[in-house]
């Protein structure tokens, strides 16, 4: 046994890490307090959004930190106990660690919320029998065995029928061995299948298919009831009906208007006891679970007794017609009446009443016997060959029995209702439609997942042998009922030719009511469950707050019933009761739970696929082939069974999915669709590393330096309109900023920009990434970013900047030395660069020109940026009815008029509308403006030079004293307030005055007049003269032509190769573009970005 000494331990300082935004820290260490709620380890931040606070833990209160207690042999981690717990801490909780349910809290009696908070939460107790096998049975079992798989055997033949049923049943049994796997990937609380999905791919996935799912279990309480009257009214109280046949022979809207009424009244009813009592449903459960046991075994038991006593259930024939059985007494044309004979009860059906001369008689009734055959023969008949292949029928078609002798004759059309005939015209692929409804209900036991003892055992185990059990059930049901019933009786929908009786109730022993009464409970049952199971679905997603306009139904009564949910589910099932077709309502709900068993075998494969390190079922037998197998199953499946309803579910789901995607609130849930994003990206990081992009792919991949203020908010946010109107979403923009400072003191101010940026990058519409930098100076931070932001293949191409507006009030030279220090890096990293100035005046998202033009200047070929920008701004709403116009300059040696065409030519080519005006500059001697203006320019420079170098030495001894280290301080872009002189170490300085230092500030002050006079006497420097020359006569140009332009687009000149000239590169950019309200300031990569070629 180790011996541990336990030793007092100080309470460290809180960490320093504590200060970080958006992180709530927990302590871990064991205090010896209760912890009155430390199992459930999902929190909510009120909006529905559950996150982890930590792995199974619960915060303790700060003030208990005093009374611990650490090991000596630890006290190398004991700074940090604090934020990482004590293995015997952590230990400690996660052995009283309970499942708890998320979602609606469902309480068997009325309790206050105290109480209800006080309540210790009952430990989970359920097997695998009943808490997930009969819970699954009583689930899959279900109206359509009893009600339509004798009529699914007669149209489709037992080989076709085996055929439906295997493809079934392998859909939700690989649908099974997927959900199995998601199930024992860690707890499923209540919402079951939406849970696995939405945790699994993603809540845009998981809202659509969970609203799905709800709307499949929605329209299964539909088709329960309808199912349930269906038997009340033909097989239980025919008499009960209200509305009777008086239109043509074969009309059914009688049935129907009475299966409207009748379940509008039950559903109200079932509603009613749903509100009142959810604990009255669960208490009967069982009950109805016995009606489903009881009736199947009674079917069978009836099988094996057909072997030697065929039940009596004679069936009328006339020819090989089946006639309704119930319209007439003695199946013969004529009865004896004491030694005459007389016509019979069938004869004045098809004949004149009381005339016995056949003349008057239905011809076919005439020329065809009366026949009388067994409707049971019984399993050792050999009736199996008849029923083997399939025999759909259209609607009106008679039922006819192949092997008896028939005159063909016509027969008069008033005598049709007395024939048995097809209600619906069917095929293999309605059948399959019909049918598949009667597979699902394979989430029972992963919705319980809370109750059971050990889930992860019991829900794979249950389920699958519940499968098993009913596919055997079906199958063998298939068998018998192809090998015990006439054919034509199994194609009999509502059992008209044996006294309409239920079908597969003639076959069951002791009697047919047994089948009769125990269907009509175990359906009754089976719509409580579904309108019950429905409205708790709603809720839990409604909770989730992924889908806005739902939060209204996560509200209930005080006891957590979904009083709103319920409501709604009610509305919705009575669409499903007003179609009133059982027939028609079954491939609905189909539809609905195979988009959901779909994305239930995606969410596997794509997690097995992926690999994802929480990925670990405790179920071991499953494969992503398999879920494959499953997803492409329920997908056939769907449009096997009716193509256009499968392309309305998938539109909902797609618009549900959309919905979300936009509208919906942002979730974090470690989905799978999550790193399925993540892979592919990698993927095409490395294929677009191969090379650069083709010209015809080129569009600017943009970077976005933006300025921030002295409380981190966006200086210039109309630059991220521009970038918005430019890109329209498309290509990759990444926003970057620079704050001035160090890394480890000014992490929590990175934050805080980041968050303003995205932010306003969210209010401007600018779909991409945001990076913020710190560096101890803001060019350097500058220059990093222009370096690093992008990944492989994913990188910028151009660079957007503001002006620094004020560089000339500003006595500070670093704002302007960034801006051109900037400007030669993008030129040096090959980088295309925009400058908007003016951008202040720039349109919003919300205006719109409606005429105008947008002018570009093109004076020097850089790439064709210039002919690209105006066309991508232009398809954007803000720009789209302006006009381009290209301006170009002619030199006298130039063909102006050739030139003209030339450009005309290359646009057609380029597929480009625009006007184009060549603009002829005429040689002309310098003017005396161009000559003020550069002298004005070169006298502010050396006046400012002189001033900085008077100035010099006192800002030197100053920065000596200055603890730098005092101060938080903040920078951005273009900042005044960056340092360039080395930092030195903050150590006390002792400042003295020597003799020689005065005599230096006595000179220095003396020798002033003189500088004064040698900047008066200046003279201009010819190249700057020269180039300010032509800054002035274009932008007279430019102005005489472009003065009421919407946008002006022009050549951006580089800065000189010498930094002494910086300053007056700044002068020359101001020239050029005075008196222009918008212009965009451009400079080309150094590759071609348009081309000609298709």
């Amino acid at each position: 046994m180790p011996h541990f000494t336990v030793v007092p331990v100080k309470d460290q300082a809180q960490s320093s890490y504590d200060s970080l935004e958006g992180i709530n820290w927990v302590d871990y260490r064991d205090t010896g307090r209760e912890h009155p709620d430390h199992q459930d380890t999902v929190s909510s931040d009120g909006h529905g959004n559950h996150k982890e606070d930590s792995p199974f833990l619960s915060s303790a209160d700060a003030a208990s930190k005093k009374n611990d207690f650490y090991d000596r042999n630890l006290a190398l981690f004991e700074e940090e106990l604090d934020i990482r717990p004590k293995v015997s801490s952590l230990l400690s909780r996660l052995v009283s660690y309970t499942s708890i349910t998320q979602g609606a809290k469902e309480h068997e009696e009325e309790e206050s919320a105290q109480a209800s908070r006080r309540k210790t939460p009952k430990s989970p107790n359920m097997g695998t029998l009943m808490g997930v096998y009969l819970p699954c049975l009583q689930n899959i079992f279900g109206v359509i065995l009893f009600l339509r798989l004798t009529w699914i055997v007669g149209m489709a033949g037992i080989m076709q029928s085996l055929l439906i049923v295997l493809m079934c049943c392998s859909c939700t049994m690989l649908t099974a061995i997927s959900m199995s796997a998601i199930a024992t990937n860690g707890v499923v609380p209540a919402g079951g299948a939406y849970f696995m999905i939405s945790r699994s791919l993603g809540p845009e996935f998981g809202g659509a298919v969970g609203l799905c799912f709800y709307l499949g279990t929605t329209f299964a309480s539909a088709m329960y009831i309808l199912g349930a009257i269906e038997i009340f009214l033909k097989y239980l109280v025919p008499q009960a009906a209200i509305f009777h046949t008086t239109g043509p022979p074969g009309s059914d809207s009688a049935l129907l208007n009475n299966m409207r009424v009748y379940g509008s009244v039950c559903l109200s009813l079932m509603a009613v006891v749903v509100f009142v009592g959810v604990k009255y449903v669960n208490k009967l459960a069982s009950l109805f679970l016995a009606c489903v046991i009881i009736s199947i075994v009674s079917i069978y038991a009836g099988a094996i007794k057909s072997m030697t006593h065929p039940p009596e259930f004679p069936i009328c024939m006339l020819g090989n017609r089946t006639l309704v059985r119930d319209r007439f007494d003695v199946c013969a044309k004529t009865v004896m009446k004491g030694n005459t004979t007389a016509p019979s009860q069938l004869w004045d059906r098809f004949c004149l009443p009381g005339n016995a001369s056949s003349s008057q008689c239905d011809d076919y009734f005439i020329q065809n016997n009366v026949t009388e055959i067994q409707g049971i023969p019984g399993l050792g008949s050999g009736i199996i060959r008849e029923n083997m292949w399939s025999n759909h029928l259209k609607k009106g078609e008679i039922l006819e029995k192949a092997g008896l002798q028939s005159v063909d004759a016509h027969g008069a059309m008033e005598n049709f209702g007395m024939y048995v005939s097809a209600d619906i015209a069917t095929s293999f692929t309605l059948l399959v439609g019909i049918f598949f409804p009667s597979a699902t209900g394979i989430m029972a036991g992963s919705n319980r997942s809370g109750d059971l003892r050990d889930a992860q055992r019991s829900i794979p185990v249950g389920t699958i042998l519940a499968i098993t059990t009913t596919s055997l059930v079906y199958i063998s049901s298939v068998v018998l009922f192809g090998s015990c019933i006439e054919g034509v009786v199994l194609r009999d929908k509502f059992g008209d030719g044996v006294r309409r009786n239920l079908v597969v109730g003639t076959l069951s022993w002791p009697s047919p009511w047994v089948i009769v009464i125990g269907s009509f409970f175990s359906t009754v049952g089976a719509g409580l469950q579904s309108l019950t199971g429905a409205p708790r679905l709603l809720q839990a997603i409604a909770k989730d707050n992924i889908i806005p306009f739902l939060r209204v139904f996560g509200h209930g009564k005080a006891n957590g019933e979904p009083t709103w949910a319920l409501l709604l589910t009610a509305l919705i099932a009575e669409l499903g009761i007003l179609i009133a077709s059982l027939d028609m309502v079954a491939p609905i709900l189909s539809m609905f739970f195979l988009m959901c068993y779909l994305f239930v075998n995606l969410a596997c494969a794509v997690q097995t696929l992926l690999r994802t390190p929480n990925w670990r079922p405790r179920f071991r037998y499953y494969h992503w082939a398999l879920s494959f197998l499953g997803m492409s199953m329920c997908l056939a499946l769907m449009f096997i069974s009716s193509w256009y309803y499968a392309i309305v579910a998938m539109g909902i789901a797609g618009m549900i999915y959309k919905y979300i995607e936009y509208q919906g609130a942002e979730k974090e849930w470690g989905d799978g669709i999550r790193g399925l994003s993540l892979s592919a990206a990698r993927y095409a990081l490395l294929r677009l590393e191969a090379g650069p992009p083709h010209t015809k792919n080129w569009r600017p991949q943009l970077l976005v330096l933006l300025k921030l203020d002295e409380d981190l908010h966006v200086k210039y946010p109309r630059l991220l309109t521009f970038a918005s109107q430019l890109k329209a979403g498309k290509g990759l923009t990444i926003v970057g900023s620079v704050i001035q400072g160090s890394f480890l003191d000014s992490y929590g101010e990175l934050q805080a920009a980041e968050q303003a940026i995205k932010n306003m990058m969210e209010i401007e519409r600018v779909k991409g990434f945001c990076q913020v930098m710190v560096a101890s100076k803001v060019r350097e931070g500058v220059v990093h970013l222009i370096q690093s932001c992008g990944l492989g293949g994913m990188k910028h191409n151009t660079v957007v900047m503001g002006w620094p507006y004020g560089w000339r009030q500003s006595e500070d030279p670093r704002a302007w030395k960034t801006f051109i220090n900037t400007v030669r890096c993008t030129t040096a990293a090959h980088l295309a660069l925009m400058v908007p100035k003016n951008v202040s005046f720039y349109p919003s998202n919300h205006e719109r020109f409606t005429d105008g033009n947008i002018d570009v200047w093109w004076i020097v070929h850089d790439g064709g940026m210039l002919m690209l920008l105006p066309f991508l701004l232009r398809q954007h709403k803000v720009w789209r009815k302006c006009k381009m116009r290209i301006f170009t300059v002619a030199q006298m040696d130039d063909n102006s008029i050739q030139m003209k065409k030339d450009l005309a030519t290359f646009l057609y080519q380029l597929r480009i509308e625009a006007e184009v005006e060549v603009v002829e500059m005429h040689d002309s001697d310098i003017s005396a403006y161009t000559y003020e203006r550069t002298l004005m320019m070169e006298q502010r420079s050396q006046m400012l030079r002189q001033m900085r170098l008077s100035s010099a030495e006192r800002q030197r001894e100053a920065q000596l004293v200055k603890d730098r280290h005092s101060l938080v301080r903040m920078g951005s872009l273009y900042s005044d307030e960056e340092e360039e002189v080395v930092e030195a170490p903050p150590e006390k300085v002792q400042m003295t005055w020597t003799r020689e230092k005065c005599e230096a500030e006595r000179r220095s002050r003396n020798n002033a007049p003189e500088n004064f006079r040698e900047l008066m006497s200046l003279k201009p420097d010819q190249s700057n003269v020269r180039r300010m020359h032509t800054a002035v006569k274009l932008n007279e140009v430019i102005v005489n032509r472009s003065h009421d332009a919407r946008l002006v687009l022009l050549n951006m000149p580089g800065p000189p190769r010498n930094a002494d000239g910086d300053e007056n590169y700044m002068e020359f950019l101001e020239v050029l573009t005075e008196g222009l309200e918008r212009v965009l300031l451009v400079r080309g990569g150094g590759r071609e970005v348009i081309t000609i070629y298709s």
